[in-house]
């Protein structure tokens, strides 16, 4: 059972430096983004514009 346990922790932390290191690198400029090979993050489009709105009326 611990050794389950083990995994599933490891999965999870593994998991959380994905996401962050994915945020970090979203957070870039996008000329950066650009100049390391990363896809430009869609900061400008329809779909953020409608996250932000979203969040925005949430709080």
């Amino acid at each position: 059972m611990l050794e389950s346990l083990g995994r599933h922790g490891t999965a999870i932390k593994n998991a959380h430096d994905r996401s962050k290191a994915r945020r970090l690198l979203n957070s870039l400029p996008p000329e950066i983004q650009k100049d390391i090979g990363w896809p430009v993050s869609p900061r400008s489009s329809e779909k953020a514009a409608l996250i932000n709105t979203i969040w925005s009326a949430a709080r």
